[in-house]
C-alpha cells in the first residue's frame, strides 16, 4: 500500500475496503464504513477550525488510520499484524457476530491500541500535555455520531435497543466499550508512551496489545446469556452484508 499523507487519502483507501467488502461481501467493511463517517467528521472540523492546531490534527489523524489501514491490508496478504487486529478481522470469517460487535471489536483494536500510539507518535518532541484539547474535542465528534450509528442499527434490527437492555450483562457489554470511555484510555496510553525513550516503546506496545486483544473476548465471547440475546439478533439482522455497510455509510 502506498503511504498515506493526507486525510484525503484516508478517505479514499476507506472507500477502497467499503467497495471491495460490498462487492465481497465482507462484515470487514462495516468498521470502514463507520471509520469513514468519524474520518468525515474530523476533516469538516479541520476546515471550520474546530481545532486549535488543524495541521496537527491532521497529522494525527493520518497516522492513527495509517495504523489500521496498514493492518488491514498486511492481513489481506498474511502477513504479521498485532494480535488486537487479528482478533478483530478474524470475526469477520465466522456468521453469529452482529453488526455492533464487527464495530466494536473494531474500536477495541483501533481507539485502545492504535490511538495511543499515534497520539504519543505526533507529540514525539514535543509536550503531548499541548494536544490535550484537540484530544478532548474528537470525543465530542464521536458522541455526536453515536446516537446516528445507534439508529442506524436499529435499522438494520428495530428492536436491537430493547433486547440489549434485557439483562445487566448484555447492557455492560455496551457500556465497557463506549467510544467516549476508550479514548480515556487511550490517552493514558499516549502519556505513558511519550514518558518513556525509543527503545522501550515496543515492549509497552507489545503488552498493551495483549491486554486489548484479551479484552475482546468480552465481545467475541460474551457469555451464555448475552450469546442467545446476541444470536437472536444475527438472525433477524435485515439485509446483505453489503445493504448493511450502505446503512451504516448514511
Amino acid at each position: 500500500m502506498k503511504p498515506i499523507r493526507t486525510i484525503d487519502e484516508v478517505i479514499t483507501s476507506l472507500d477502497d475496503i467499503i467497495l471491495k467488502s460490498q462487492t465481497d461481501n465482507d462484515p470487514l467493511g462495516y468498521f470502514a464504513a463507520l471509520y469513514r463517517r468519524v474520518t468525515l467528521k474530523v476533516k469538516e472540523g479541520i476546515e471550520n477550525d474546530f481545532f486549535d492546531d488543524g495541521p496537527r490534527m491532521e497529522k494525527l489523524d493520518v497516522i492513527f488510520a495509517g495504523r489500521y489501514l496498514d493492518a488491514y491490508f498486511d492481513y489481506q496478504e498474511d502477513k504479521r499484524i498485532t494480535n488486537s487486529w487479528k482478533i478483530a478481522f478474524k470475526v469477520s470469517k465466522d456468521y453469529w457476530p452482529i453488526v455492533l460487535q464487527h464495530l466494536l471489536v473494531g474500536i477495541n483494536a483501533h481507539i485502545n491500541l492504535d490511538l495511543g500510539i499515534a497520539a504519543a507518535e505526533v507529540s514525539r518532541g514535543k509536550n503531548i500535555q499541548d494536544l490535550k484539547e484537540d484530544f478532548d474535542k474528537i470525543n465530542r465528534i464521536l458522541s455526536s455520531l453515536v446516537i446516528e450509528v445507534e439508529n442506524d442499527l436499529a435499522n438494520i434490527w428495530p428492536t436491537l435497543k430493547k433486547i440489549l437492555k434485557l439483562t445487566s450483562k448484555v447492557d455492560n457489554f455496551l457500556v465497557d466499550f463506549s467510544m467516549e470511555l476508550a479514548r480515556d484510555g487511550a490517552w493514558k496510553f499516549a502519556k505513558e508512551l511519550a514518558a518513556i525513550p525509543n527503545d522501550q516503546l515496543k515492549v509497552l506496545i507489545e503488552q498493551r496489545d495483549q491486554k486489548v486483544a484479551e479484552k475482546a473476548s468480552i465481545i467475541t465471547n460474551p457469555g451464555f446469556i448475552a450469546g442467545i440475546i446476541l444470536g437472536i439478533i444475527r438472525i433477524s439482522e435485515r439485509g446483505s452484508v453489503s445493504e448493511k455497510i450502505l446503512e451504516l455509510l448514511d
